[in-house]
């Protein structure tokens, strides 16, 4: 007759756990799951993370706005076009208020060497004798001076406004007149600055539509009220795989 353990008065046998190598205590069965580690969401009980429709399991959700655009808010490749924010498509109101200012500076420029070129032109008609035979064969050949420096001012006006909404664009994302009402233009597919490459293609969209129809040009900056897409892209845009978007 066995005793046992002398330190178990009852005499029973300790119950070992079967199949727990460990000496763990399994999980005693309750009616509320258990508490998901820390970290880890919530499921529900039982039942796997529903699935968008046509998507296989294990498929990344999309996010909401993800339909919007090809760039990302911070930048990079993959993101989205936001709604609202930083980021968004740029209004057409700020659109006109930037090539507005931009005009603005343009036409200064444009006055001061106009002005410059007249006054010049100005001296070498009131340099003719009017007493003299060849008077009117002066005052002709002054105004074909003053006609050919209108010309070349002209010239030099379009080229400074070239120069300036390309490198700018390129270099910084946004002329003068976009960072005063804060927007920017950036490359849609990464979100960055559009490059020598993408600013001159965006450009020159622009100019062919002044060299093919005078109101071309007007067309082309109106054209994002026609883009079905929601991210408010013109003709231009589309061409340098461009657009306009806010700053805050």
């Amino acid at each position: 007759m066995s005793f046992g353990d002398p330190n178990n008065p009852y005499g029973q046998q300790p119950q070992q756990p079967q199949n727990n190598p460990y000496g763990q205590q399994p999980p005693q069965p309750g009616p509320y799951p258990q508490q998901a580690p820390q970290g880890v969401p919530p499921q529900g009980y039982g039942y796997p993370q529903q699935q968008p429709p046509g998507q296989p399991y294990g498929y990344p959700q999309q996010q909401p706005g993800q339909q919007y655009g090809a760039y990302p808010q911070q930048g990079g490749p993959g993101g989205y076009f936001p709604q609202s924010g930083p980021g968004a498509p740029a209004s057409m109101g700020r659109r006109f208020g930037a090539r507005l200012i931009d005009g603005v500076l343009i036409g200064i420029i444009n006055a001061i060497l106009s002005f410059v070129g007249v006054v010049g032109s100005a001296s070498s008609i009131s340099d003719c004798d009017p007493y003299a035979s060849d008077y009117q064969s002066c005052v002709d050949d002054a105004s074909s001076g003053v006609l050919a420096a209108s010309f070349a001012i002209l010239g030099v006006v379009y080229l400074i406004m070239f120069l300036y909404e390309w490198l700018m664009i390129a270099t910084v994302g946004a002329t003068l007149g976009k960072m005063a009402v804060g927007i920017r233009v950036v490359n849609s597919e990464t979100g960055g600055k559009p490059g020598f490459g993408g600013a001159l293609v965006r450009i020159l969209i622009p100019i062919a539509g002044v060299i093919v129809c005078f109101v071309g040009q007007l067309l082309v900056f109106l054209s994002p009220f026609w883009d079905k897409s929601g991210r408010l892209q013109g003709w231009h845009d589309k061409a340098a795989k461009t657009a306009v978007v806010t700053n805050s």
